[in-house]
């Protein structure tokens, strides 16, 4: 088998948005050759962060830190000038299962319900037979406890798969991989969130149409109100008032090219 981790070793550009070094490469151009954390952030997990130090780390602390929201890609535009294309957790998820598979590599699925595992595994047996799977679905809760966290973290290391993906949704699934990153046996790390049941298709993402439009925010609104209303309807206003506060009282900031560990 060849090997998943490889040794090529590029610069990939970062942009700085509001304290956040934030990716602007081709997911195309990645390549790792030591453990990797990859995290998203958008303007909801930017107003949370905010208010919360320990998911603010986790996200600063992060190796790569993707654009997933309209709200990103407009606040590097007006602050920086810069133009950033949105990558969702859905994308570096399909990415890395492609490579996966072309390189018969393994990945863990860590989060979610055991039925949304089930449908996981089941479509992951039809669109990526090359890969080897394995999941573990922990208990529904705001905190776990030591022998929780001790609990998952075998469970994974067991494995020992070349992708860990996590699905506790945030900020909660960023904290933990932040936290025991270091203990985990996998090469790299995926906070992805929604993304689990995008896939074993409990929900349904918007089309391709509404993504390109920077409309997809809308149609989950529409789909979710209850779930989705304070993360847009609230979140959003307020996220537009930071960027015009940053604008008045910051200057331009050019963006930077960042070495990291990159994925053929």
């Amino acid at each position: 088998m060849t090997p998943f981790a490889l040794t090529d070793i590029f610069n990939h550009s970062t942009v700085e948005v509001l304290d956040y070094s934030i990716f602007n490469s081709s997911l195309s151009q990645l390549k790792f050759d030591t453990k990797c954390l990859i995290s998203t952030v958008n303007q909801y997990s930017y107003m949370v962060a905010e208010k919360d130090e320990d998911f603010k780390k986790a996200l600063i602390g992060s190796d790569i830190l993707l654009p997933d929201g309209i709200g990103i890609v407009a606040a590097a535009k007006m602050l920086n000038g810069e133009t950033v294309k949105k990558i969702a957790g859905a994308d570096i998820h399909q990415h890395l299962l492609q490579k996966l598979n072309l390189e018969g590599g393994s990945c863990f699925y860590l989060g979610a319900t055991e039925i949304t595992l089930a449908a996981i595994r089941k479509r992951m047996a039809k669109e990526y037979p090359q890969v080897k799977v394995a999941t573990f679905s922990p208990a529904y809760k705001a905190e776990f406890n030591a022998a929780e966290d001790a609990e998952m973290i075998a469970a994974v290391n067991q494995f020992n798969p070349d992708v860990l993906f996590i699905g506790m949704t945030a900020p909660k699934q960023e904290k933990w991989a932040f936290k025991y990153k270091n203990k985990l046996d996998a090469t790299i790390i995926c906070p992805i969130g929604a993304v689990f049941d995008f896939y074993a298709e409990t929900i349904t993402r918007p089309s391709e149409f509404w993504i390109n439009l920077g409309l997809e925010w809308a149609v989950r609104l529409v789909k979710e109100p209850k779930r989705m209303a304070k993360r847009y309807l609230y979140y959003g206003p307020a996220f537009v008032y930071e960027l015009f506060k940053a604008k008045i009282t910051h200057p331009f900031v050019k963006n930077s090219v960042d070495q990291r560990h990159i994925i053929a």
